[in-house]
């Protein structure tokens, strides 16, 4: 058996030493990814630690039994920590406390949102974080500027994406290799009829109106799945 995968089994069993062994292991793997996001205004040696918080976090959630190699997981996953590290901070500088209460609000809000299908109210994000209303408020009204970039708006056919995904962004070839690594491991991950539909949608251009012909379901049902599908994508990516 590989010894990495004897590595995170002993980690998952809760060994220290096997832990670190890999933390130390793959540090070159950390460092080849933040050096994509250097010019962003922040220390490299802080993002290496973000860095290494997604490490670990690819150490406790991958599943030897995958037919991946672990590098393969943990990259998203460490550039995910860090782009989500990048969204939070912001543009706008906050306080420590407010900063790190939004932290905890995204998260919440995710958690929530892929649990009941909506946005939750203040009162769900209280009862989730234990904040107070007041803070929670205070939090959201810091990071308003920011989040806007990811709230959903509509193309012409009725099809939601998100702002972001409009901006122009720079992209090298290392940048798009790890990010189809990510994408076919994601792939990988979701049921047949879940896979059809990404394909069918994304990899062959195909309307939600033509997909729901060649599955025979209704247009309705294939938006509601599409939503829920790449919700599901994206948690995964952000780890």
């Amino acid at each position: 058996m590989d010894e990495t995968i004897l590595l995170i089994e002993a980690a998952h069993d809760g060994d220290k030493n096997a832990r670190e062994r890999l933390v130390t292991e793959n540090m070159g793997l950390i460092w080849s990814i933040v050096r994509r996001f250097s010019g962003r205004g922040y220390e490299m040696e802080d993002l290496f630690q973000i860095g290494s918080i997604g490490l670990m976090k690819a150490i406790d959630k991958f599943d030897t039994s995958f037919q991946v190699k672990f590098s393969t997981y943990a990259v998203p996953m460490i550039s995910g920590e860090i782009k989500r590290f990048l969204r939070d901070d912001g543009m706008v500088k906050v306080s420590r406390s407010i900063k790190e209460n939004g932290w905890k609000l995204n998260r919440a809000s995710e958690k929530l949102l892929y649990e009941t299908g909506r946005e939750p109210t203040i009162e769900e994000l209280s009862q989730e974080t234990g904040l107070l209303k007041e803070d929670i408020v205070m939090a959201l009204e810091a990071n308003t500027e920011i989040e806007s970039i990811y709230k959903s708006v509509y193309q012409g056919d009725g099809n939601e994406i998100f702002l972001v995904d409009k901006l122009p962004e720079k992209c090298d070839e290392n940048e798009r290799l790890i990010n189809s690594l990510a994408l076919e491991q994601i792939m990988a991950e979701l049921s047949e009829e879940e896979r059809i539909i990404i394909e069918l949608r994304y990899f062959h251009e195909k309307t939600q109106t033509e997909v729901a012909k060649e599955l025979s379901v209704s247009q309705v049902q294939i938006s509601r799945m599409e939503k829920r599908i790449l919700l599901k994508m994206r948690e995964k990516m952000a780890g």
